[in-house]
């Protein structure tokens, strides 16, 4: 199943330095998210938009794992094929909210907490369980496919169509 999902992320330094304010509000439990137009006349309803979870600027890295992406992990787990993807403007999160930052452990992404539900589970098997784990990251930016775990992830990839096997990446 798809599911969408929306991050509202803090102002910048830089945005409450030149005076700006929230205008965007997450409305966690009912999964609503709010926008006001801040040049529309005062008595300009917000515009409200609703998915299937929302998250404030005070959210935990965790809590986004737990909510959006285990599930998707447990899928994989069970020989499912599963995708998190994130999508936005340049400086929207997407890469905090996909890899955080190494410490504190409070701040990791959605990939190492993926990483550590996965050998943790893997650690746990018993002897007759066997796992094959395969992963890959890539990039779509400008119309340009790179793969962030290659060795040159400079490399330009293509997307291509099989008639059997439908739409992938060549050499990903």
């Amino acid at each position: 199943a798809v599911k969408v999902v929306v991050r509202v992320r803090p102002l910048s330094r830089k945005e409450k330095q030149d005076g700006h304010t929230a205008q965007t509000i997450a409305y966690e439990d009912r999964g609503v998210v709010t926008c006001q137009n801040p040049k529309a006349d005062a008595d300009d309803p917000p515009k409200t938009f609703t998915f299937d979870h929302v998250f404030s600027d005070t959210v935990t890295q965790k809590h986004i794992y737990d909510t959006a992406a285990a599930y998707v992990v447990e899928a994989a787990l069970k020989g499912f094929n599963g995708t998190f993807f994130c999508y936005g403007q340049t400086g929207a999160g997407k890469s905090f909210t996909m890899e955080g930052a190494p410490d504190p452990p409070e701040l990791r992404g959605v990939i190492p907490h993926s990483f550590t539900h996965i050998f943790d589970t893997v650690g746990l098997a018993n002897a007759e369980q066997q796992y094959l784990i395969r992963a890959s990251y890539l990039e779509i930016y400008n119309e340009e496919i790179r793969d962030l775990l290659s060795r040159d992830p400079k490399n330009k990839l293509e997307l291509k169509e099989n008639m059997d096997t439908g739409v992938y990446v060549k050499d990903l």
